[in-house]
């Protein structure tokens, strides 16, 4: 059976994104949301030469560089917002799991600015992702002392 390249960049992304949760938590734990930022940015800027495929930027429209800066932008706000949840005493297995949703952006808008289609299926699985994220937000309930 042969497996797309897709899959093992997809399968790259699941390992890496789901050690990082791990790894942030550790940062905030001992250094503010707005340094850890930076080192996600440090770790970004070491990653580039890796994977640049050397075509100068500069090739492409202002319009499409644009979209790609916002996505940036978007992004490392998020990644700041994630940072500062754990740093206020987010659990990472609360917080990153509930940020992990962000797909469910990306569905909704889709049909609107993409105009791609929602299957009732697609519907499904984001009423089963909104009660996910209900269930992981729900505090243990204490023990009682004895």
């Amino acid at each position: 059976m042969h497996v797309a390249a897709w899959f093992w960049f997809t399968a790259i992304a699941i390992v890496a994104w789901g050690t990082t949760g791990l790894f942030q938590k550790l940062s905030t734990n001992h250094i503010s949301a707005e340094s850890t930022l930076i080192l996600l940015t440090a770790g970004l800027l070491l990653l580039e030469p890796l994977v640049y495929p050397g075509s100068a930027l500069l090739v492409y429209s202002r319009w499409n560089l644009s979209w790609g800066l916002l996505s940036g932008l978007l992004n490392a706000l998020g990644s700041w917002a994630l940072f500062a949840s754990m740093k206020l005493g987010g659990k990472a297995s609360v917080v990153s799991p509930l940020t992990a949703l962000y797909p469910l952006v990306v569905v909704l808008l889709a049909p609107l600015i993409l105009r791609e289609s929602i299957t009732p299926l697609q519907v499904a699985g984001i009423i089963c992702s909104l009660l996910a994220g209900v269930l992981l937000s729900i505090p243990p309930e204490r023990e009682p002392q004895r």
